[in-house]
């Protein structure tokens, strides 16, 4: 079953008013009222973000680039695919190799474009692209952003899937990731490259 746009699906809910009451630097808080579908009237609070970019960057030797960072809401550090935020009118592969490229030095002969998932769609409007890069190669040494400190690293696809299934590795965009993963590599999972 596909999603269906809001102009002909029974279960959408009319924007009555619409506020932000918070603008930061990455997010905007919304509190909006709205009519149900039976007439009720609610209020919703949501996150709006302006969507991210998660690459899967797999070495010839069957390893994956991986990085761990702090990650302050949750206060822990986090084992993760590298990802970073679309910026303004940038497209999507190009911030795939920009983000790749700065977080871990590493370029890629091969993009394949894999699909997109919503991160938590209670909450938040946050779309997560997500690509399959191939073909790596080292560049030069990782290029964060001020204040974004990561230990990159390597670890074969089959062991992340194990610290998945252990519950060490928790990162939702991760978890989706090795999963794509595994069923790409069994065949199961085809995508056109870009």
């Amino acid at each position: 079953m596909s999603d269906l746009p809001a102009s002909v699906d029974p279960l959408a809910e009319e924007t009555l008013e619409s506020t932000v009451v918070y603008e930061g630097v990455l997010l905007k808080v919304y509190s909006d009222q709205v009519r149900c579908p039976d007439g009720h009237i609610a209020t919703r609070e949501y996150l709006r973000h302006p969507g991210a970019v998660m690459m899967i960057p797999l070495l010839d030797d069957g390893q994956v680039v991986l990085e761990r960072q702090y990650r302050y809401p949750a206060r822990r550090s986090f084992t993760e695919f590298p990802a970073g935020k679309i910026d303004p009118g940038e497209g999507l592969l190009a911030c795939a190799q920009r983000e790749l490229m700065e977080e871990t030095g590493y370029s890629a002969a091969e993009w394949i474009y894999l699909g997109g998932f919503y991160n938590a769609i209670g909450y938040c409007d946050e779309k997560i692209e997500v690509y399959l890069a191939r073909g790596l190669r080292r560049e030069r040494e990782p290029n964060s952003d001020a204040g974004e400190v990561l230990e990159v690293f390597t670890a074969p696809w089959e062991e992340l899937l194990e610290w998945v299934r252990e519950g060490s590795v928790t990162d939702v965009k991760t978890i989706v990731g090795v999963y794509w993963l595994e069923r790409y590599l069994a065949g199961e999972w085809e995508r056109a490259a870009d």
